[in-house]
């Protein structure tokens, strides 16, 4: 499994919901069919501020429909328009999760889609497989029309294959063992590939100094179950990037409580 070049893009349904948003089935260069949710901003923008949108990618069995991400979005509607999507093999999109490696082309997808619903900014924040999917879609796509104008990366690996914790050997279980998929596809809604990457995908740590000079913000808790703060740290160190060390923060969306994504929307400068 590899990442490929962007290629055409399409909506293949849109059907409308209320309170202004807007739901979508988006087709990937690869033609996997992912769900998306527009959410417009909640009140009315300021006189000569640019239209942001910020796209929202979602940790590994996350999906648009889980409250940690709906939370997300709705923080940050406040104060810009905001599209979430569900990863390939998560919630109502198709095929099978990559853990990270194909899963750029379902971002490029989801940020291809807010610039076609009128945009003119557009920025992603990425939360653990998502903030590892954020650094590598900054890198890929740096030059293409779904582009990030900025990218944040929440509780990110910085490299792959990590074991060092018990949780990630558990998700490494889930991810490699016939038993552990299945208790992927029933118990956590996840539906994994089961071949190994060939090639091997770049890493996070590898993408990092090749998004420059799109503004990059590196956020991690220093209680993170999943990755320790060498993650991060290694991931700044790499590039340019702002790193913000979260005391007492756990992992990923479900850590991530209102004021710190205030403070990351104020980085993001939203109105």
């Amino acid at each position: 499994m590899t990442s490929e070049e962007e290629g055409a893009f399409h909506i293949v349904d849109v059907p409308s919901l209320t309170s202004g948003s807007r739901r979508a089935m988006l087709r990937t260069s690869d033609g996997v069919r992912i769900e998306a949710v527009h959410s417009p901003l909640a009140a009315p923008r300021a006189a000569g501020v640019p239209d942001t949108a910020v796209v929202v990618a979602h940790g590994f069995t996350g999906s648009v429909h889980r409250p940690a991400v709906r939370r997300t979005a709705r923080a940050f509607a406040r104060r810009a328009g905001v599209v979430t999507f569900s990863f390939r093999g998560h919630g109502r999109s198709g095929g099978r999760s990559t853990v990270g490696d194909r899963e750029v082309l379902d971002l490029a997808a989801a940020v291809r889609w807010a610039r076609e619903l009128g945009y003119a900014r557009v920025v992603t924040v990425g939360f653990s497989m998502g903030g590892s999917v954020v650094l590598r879609h900054g890198a890929l796509f740096k030059d293409a029309p779904s582009r990030a104008d900025a990218v944040v990366a929440v509780s990110a690996p910085a490299r792959w294959y990590y074991r060092g914790t018990a949780p990630m050997r558990r998700v490494h279980w889930v991810i490699t063992r016939p038993a552990g998929r299945l208790v992927g596809r029933y118990g956590l809604r996840t539906r994994i590939h089961d071949r190994d990457w060939d090639p091997v995908p770049m890493s996070p740590v590898e993408a990092v100094p090749l998004i420059a000079p799109t503004p990059l913000l590196i956020v991690h808790g220093d209680r993170d179950p999943y990755f320790p703060v060498d993650h991060p740290r290694m991931l700044a160190a790499a590039g340019p990037a702002e790193l913000w060390l979260e005391e007492g923060m756990g992992h990923a969306e479900n850590a991530a409580g209102e004021a710190l994504l205030a403070r990351i929307a104020d980085w993001l400068s939203l109105p």
